[in-house]
């Protein structure tokens, strides 16, 4: 399954992985620091919802990509039902 990240969703998805790899560099220097763990959850959990919308996004393309395929003639129905179930699977292992 190829990807085609483009214009305003490659920049989208590449922020949130930026925003969620500061956020990581960041609880790992409050690990260091020996911060209040509260304080090292929280931006944990920020982290982590970071990359689970980066997922998101990068799924939601794929099955907007699938289906303008078949609707352009270039994938087959049976095509996309098996890309559907395989994105399936994936959001599922975001959830």
């Amino acid at each position: 399954m190829e990807l085609d990240l483009a214009g305003a969703e490659l920049k989208a998805v590449l922020n949130r992985l930026r925003r969620a790899q500061g956020q990581i560099s960041g609880v790992i220097r409050m690990i260091e620091e020996g911060r209040d763990c509260e304080e090292v959850v929280t931006q944990l959990a920020a982290a982590s919802r970071a990359l689970d919308r980066a997922g998101f996004a990068i799924i939601a393309t794929g099955l907007q990509q699938c289906l303008t395929e078949v609707e352009d003639g270039s994938r087959t129905v049976e095509d996309r039902d098996a890309m559907r179930g395989r994105l399936e699977k994936l959001f599922l292992s975001l959830a």
